[in-house]
């Protein structure tokens, strides 16, 4: 089974060696990155050079990260495919051999599993935990969603259902777990274990305005696919997160 990895860059000059190593050090065999970029100005471009023919990747102006990600999924050839940010690094160099299993054993068509977001200047330090726990797609209603970057799905999937919705700005990965998962049924099995390390500092809960147009993008998610949430559901969804910054 190949695994392919993609990430959205654009000026991460600072972080993005640290991503590439930590998808190049995995211990499994078969696996293919991608890097879809937007036209860095910072010197991305150069480290992406750097690695010659050890990663894919394109450098081009595009209008967002779910263009990015839509470009760097449509390049993939592997079976499974697994997004994580410029910034983001596995903890371990077990991780996608964790992630193939699950896959071999459930017969799933997506594998999720836990999420550490850690301080930007000591990536040792765990200020938010997402704990996901085992899947019941009825926990979408509940405000539910599994961590993106720690979400594993196959080619297949996207391509009977669909790429990112561009129009969205901040919630296209909640949009398209709900639409893949809830909408589809498309069927997912837990790792009950940290999959991915995220450096703080994410987009829609990097101000209270970007929440609010986050809470609203949620709303849409729901509306174009032509499902409904309980009244609850899209102000639950906030408030689980409030239980992440309770590190065990």
């Amino acid at each position: 089974m190949k695994i392919s990895i993609v990430t959205a860059a654009y000026n991460s000059a600072a972080t993005i060696r640290d991503t590439i190593e930590s998808v190049l050090s995995q211990d499994y065999p078969d696996i293919e990155y991608i890097v879809a970029d937007g036209a860095s100005k910072d010197g991305t471009v150069d480290i992406l050079k750097s690695y010659g023919n050890k990663i894919k990747w394109v450098s081009e102006k595009d209008s967002g990260i779910y263009e990015a990600m839509s470009k760097g999924v449509a390049m993939a050839t592997g079976e499974v495919v697994g997004i994580m940010g410029s910034d983001d690094f596995y903890p371990d160099n077990q991780v996608i051999s964790k992630v193939a299993k699950a896959f071999q054993e459930s017969k799933a068509d997506s594998v999720y599993g836990d999420l550490y977001y850690v301080d930007s200047e000591d990536i040792n330090k765990v200020v938010r935990n997402w704990k996901s726990g085992k899947y019941d797609k009825r926990r979408f209603l509940m405000g539910w969603m599994p961590p993106h970057t720690a979400f594993f799905l196959k080619k297949s999937a996207y391509d009977a259902f669909g790429l990112y919705d561009t129009s969205f700005r901040s919630a296209g990965d909640y949009e398209l777990m709900l639409r893949m998962l809830y909408k589809h049924n498309v069927s997912s099995f837990y790792i009950p274990e940290v999959l991915m390390k995220m450096r703080t500092g994410g987009t829609s809960n990097a101000s209270l305005k970007n929440r609010i147009r986050a809470n609203k993008e949620d709303r849409r998610a729901w509306v174009i696919n032509e499902i409904t949430p309980r009244w609850y559901t899209l102000y639950a969804k906030p408030l689980s997160k409030v239980l992440q910054w309770v590190v065990k």
